[in-house]
């Protein structure tokens, strides 16, 4: 175990262990470290459900590819905790070495001198050290949840403020209406700061927008003040400022045009006005693992049949479930394979919400273990996707529902396999098959 794992490790015994979103105990570590998150490169806050890392791997891609150096906050991770601090730098950043984090890390709990404090709240604090170090153009700031009261939070004037489409998830923390989730994400809206709003429900927007009234926040909001939309295989941008003719994002999915749009207009309003050809260089070369990701090289590929398609996906809630659902028929009426599905989930979340849009799609599911403490027992996920009117049985791993596929006698063709349901299992897969993020 290397040392910033093993002080991991340690910080996730911290008092309290659960999440209690709360700004105070941030705030005093924040204090007593001498408030490194204002000395941060110039910030773009991001909240949202759905979209918030691909939007925020848009904006990096777009701003590296103008040759400006980028810090990013994302969390959770993959694989490794290293995935949620990318320092910035001239030749593109990279994911913090290993050294520099468990330095910073021992630092901030050494200054934290043993008070209640959260493992978010600490790697947080850690991050912002980090990033206060480091010379940078622009900070990309991701919540970890919610947003009024999540760690981020503490930054005082960002360039922008960033809400991606609002949905049901995280319930117990964040509230159980779209009103009450769709608050705490507007928690983020600053007094003069430009919000700029992603596609919403016309519940949340209304939310959103009595809340930036509140603030004095301007919002420049999708479809009305900015739009983003495929045509002849490209992508149309618009707003105030001009129309922009750009190429599709190589993300995959009908979602990303908005996740696109969202970021060019996020940059715009933060007055990070790039060339059109940093955009469309960023549009090409974007990466964000696990979010209809095609996996084509690795140890599980081929493993369910040699002209099988192996997909993941990370996504977990039923605004999810709706947009992979909707990528996969996009998929289906193009090249037409048999869909299977191998899914795990954590029993936190709406499994019938996110399974049902595969009603009709997906040929069989087969439900596989997540590799957490809060996973759903795979026999009662397979009844469950049966009630959400899917034929479903249970496996044991990732690895045998493979095999059970490629030994299946009524798949007319090679499949299309996609694995989804948690972010758990999909750095469980990337890891297993030998290419997790870089």
């Amino acid at each position: 175990m290397d040392r910033s794992s093993a002080i991991l490790e340690r910080l996730l015994r911290l008092h309290p262990r659960e999440i209690d979103l709360s700004l105070d105990r941030v705030r005093r570590l924040a204090d007593a470290l001498g408030n490194p998150e204002r000395r941060l490169p110039p910030v773009v806050h991001v909240a949202g459900t759905n979209g918030k890392g691909s939007t925020t791997a848009f904006m990096r891609a777009m701003l590296e590819a103008a040759g400006k150096r980028v810090h990013v906050y994302t969390s959770p991770h993959l694989v490794r905790f290293h995935e949620r601090i990318r320092i910035g730098a001239a030749t593109g950043g990279a994911f913090v070495d290993d050294e520099e984090l468990a330095d910073a890390l021992t630092y901030v709990e050494r200054v934290n001198d043993g008070a209640p404090i959260t493992q978010f709240e600490i790697t947080t604090a850690a991050a912002f050290f980090l990033f206060a170090e480091h010379q940078a153009d622009v900070t990309l700031l991701e919540v970890g949840l919610g947003g009024r009261l999540d760690a981020t939070n503490i930054v005082p004037r960002p360039l922008a403020s960033v809400i991606t489409p609002v949905s049901i998830d995280h319930e117990k923390f964040l509230g159980d209406t779209l009103a009450a989730i769709a608050f705490e994400k507007a928690g983020i809206l600053k007094p003069r700061v430009p919000g700029v709003i992603a596609p919403q429900a016309e519940e949340a927007l209304a939310v959103i927008e009595r809340q930036a009234a509140r603030e004095g926040a301007p919002l420049y909001v999708a479809n009305r003040d900015w739009v983003a939309f495929s045509e002849h295989g490209r992508l149309v941008y618009q707003d105030g400022d001009g129309l922009l003719d750009l190429p599709a994002p190589h993300l995959a999915g009908r979602h990303q045009y908005s996740n696109a749009g969202t970021a060019i207009a996020a940059l715009r309003r933060a007055g990070l006005n790039l060339p059109t050809a940093a955009i469309e260089t960023g549009l090409q070369t974007v990466q964000w693992p696990a979010r209809l990701q095609r996996l084509t090289s690795g140890a599980l590929v081929g493993r369910a049949g040699a002209e099988t398609e192996l997909w993941v996906d990370g996504g977990h809630n039923p605004g999810a479930g709706a947009v992979i659902a909707e990528a996969m028929a996009d998929l289906e009426e193009r090249v037409p394979r048999p869909l299977v599905m191998i899914v795990g989930m954590l029993n936190t979340k709406d499994p019938v919400g996110f399974l049902q849009p595969f009603a009709g799609l997906a040929r069989r599911v087969l439900t596989v273990p997540v590799p957490s403490d809060a996973a759903r027992d795979t026999a009662e996920l397979a009844e469950i996707a049966r009630r959400a009117g899917l034929e479903a049985e249970a496996t044991e791993s990732v690895e045998a529902a493979l095999d059970r596929i490629a030994a299946s006698k009524d798949l007319a063709a090679s499949p299309r396999v996609l694995i989804c349901g948690s972010l758990y299992l999909a750095g469980h897969v990337l890891d297993l098959n030998g290419t997790p993020p870089v």
